[in-house]
């Protein structure tokens, strides 16, 4: 073990193996909390949709499948950046860790570029919900509720990638230290890959069901 490892032990555990344990179990509770919060916000969203279907559908032709996907591909590779910072601070490489986590920081910083043209776009198109939403089809009022959600919902997930990216930053700073204790950079990739699965449902969830129907 690293000299530096015993540093990273508190004073309220016995050894860093039980610390290791407390830390994952704490991870795993709170990445319960944010699947029980994300599920209400999906069955929300569903139920919705079951009702209000063809207004849905008609709504979801005005998102940008193009940007959607290529912020898909974007963070699948952000994942492997980030089980490759892990892996190098497995193996008590903090320059590799460094370089990998940057790597994840900047295809995090592109996601969240591409989602605010996005909104951008939206914007300009007047598809905010709001006393100046514009929306020239049937449904209108049905649409508006859709493009609340798709707010909500893609908003709330652009805030955990923020949150991932100050995570990252200090992993990075820290680099050296991590690399003799591992364990930040497992949770972190841990917190990392849930916030990337989230977006691999948003993605058909918001973009492609019923899109051609």
């Amino acid at each position: 073990m690293s000299p530096e490892a015993p540093a990273a032990l508190a004073h309220q555990f016995d050894d860093l193996a039980q610390q290791r344990e407390a830390d994952t179990l704490g991870m795993w509770l709170f990445l319960a909390t944010e699947i029980m919060f994300f599920g209400g916000l999906f069955l929300l969203y569903t139920a919705y949709r079951m009702q209000y279907g063809a207004a849905f559908t008609a709504a979801s032709h005005h998102l940008d499948v193009r940007l959607g996907a290529i912020n898909t591909a974007v963070l699948i590779c952000s994942s492997l950046t980030m089980a490759l910072a892990v892996h190098s601070a497995q193996l008590r490489r903090p320059g590799p860790l460094r370089a990998f986590l940057a790597a994840t920081m900047l295809l995090g910083c592109v996601f969240l570029a591409i989602k605010s043209v996005e909104y951008a776009h939206k914007w300009h198109e007047g598809l905010i919900p709001g006393p100046g939403f514009v929306f020239d089809e049937p449904h209108r009022e049905h649409a508006r509720i859709f493009f609340s959600l798709y707010f909500v919902m893609t908003g709330i997930h652009a805030l955990h990638i923020i949150i991932g990216l100050g995570a990252l930053a200090v992993l990075l700073v820290r680099a050296r230290r991590v690399a003799a204790y591992d364990v930040p950079a497992e949770l972190t990739g841990l917190y990392w890959h849930f916030v990337d699965v989230i977006w691999i449902f948003l993605f058909p969830l918001l973009y492609l069901i019923g899109r051609h129907g």
